[in-house]
């Protein structure tokens, strides 16, 4: 009975579990020669995508009770469905934002890693923080699409953050990815440094749907990845643009979020 069951296996399990050996192979040989380091200090710790007790104690994770609209915490529970004066303001054109932890000193650090120092295999570990944080917004949503950079900054900076975080979100949600779905058609100055109303300026008509976003985009619920929320300056623009290509539901979803003032 075990040599007709070993000769009917069929291929395809075979192939998987080879590739899941040579992965755990190569990923001993990395350990060999780069130890698992926290991400946040570089203290060797015992396994990947983690981080020490202390680094993981001062992030500032951004936890319940907050604005059920733009995600903004409270500092005390006013009760169930409270939004924001900024929500109730100026309410956002994406329909929910959702984040990990509050943009500062490791926050920053991670961000900084993964958009500036090629550290995309950060990128699992962030991605699993913004599963959780999602709130069940990743659960419900169709597809996942990440905010685009524009051809001539790709190639100066080799890959996308937004889009790395994306994908890492989609293997683990098992939601489909659409990297493509929308276009950054105008070079847009860096947003760094600029007030919000410069950086709602320079990124009005920046973005497009492509066709392929057309066809896989109208009537779906969407979850919109980026690094960081400062203004939402980029990701409004893009929810607008969504939404005029009929889009149902925006999620933002983001690593880290900047906030205009205390808490």
């Amino acid at each position: 009975m075990g040599e007709i069951e070993a000769e009917t296996m069929p291929a395809v399990p075979l192939r998987q579990a080879f590739a899941r050996r040579l992965r755990g192979l190569a990923g001993a040989v990395l350990d060999l020669v780069y130890p698992p380091a926290c991400a946040g200090c570089g203290v060797l710790l015992g396994g990947r995508d983690s981080l020490c007790p202390h680094c993981w104690s001062t992030l500032a994770l951004i936890e319940r009770p907050f604005c059920e609209v733009l995600g903004t915490p409270f500092s005390h529970d006013l009760g169930p469905g409270i939004l924001s004066a900024d929500a109730i303001a100026n309410p956002p054109p994406f329909d929910r934002l959702r984040s990990v932890a509050l943009y500062d000193d490791l926050a920053r650090t991670l961000v900084h890693a993964l958009k500036y120092r090629d550290r995309t295999d950060l990128a699992p570990m962030m991605a699993g923080w913004m599963l959780r944080a999602g709130d069940g917004a990743v659960q419900a949503a169709d597809i996942i699409v990440p905010v685009p950079l524009h051809r001539f900054r790709l190639v100066w900076r080799k890959f996308n953050q937004s889009a790395e975080l994306a994908r890492a979100l989609g293997a683990l949600s098992t939601k489909p990815v659409l990297i493509d779905g929308v276009r950054r058609t105008k070079r847009t100055r860096r947003q760094v440094g600029l007030g919000p109303r410069a950086r709602e300026d320079n990124v009005r008509g920046a973005f497009s749907i492509t066709q392929e976003g057309h066809e896989a985009l109208i009537g779906r619920r969407v979850v919109l990845v980026d690094d960081v929320y400062t203004t939402g300056a980029t990701v409004s623009a893009i929810a607008r643009t969504l939404k005029r290509a009929g889009v149902a539901d925006v999620t933002v979803l983001t690593f880290a979020r900047a906030l205009p003032g205390p808490i």
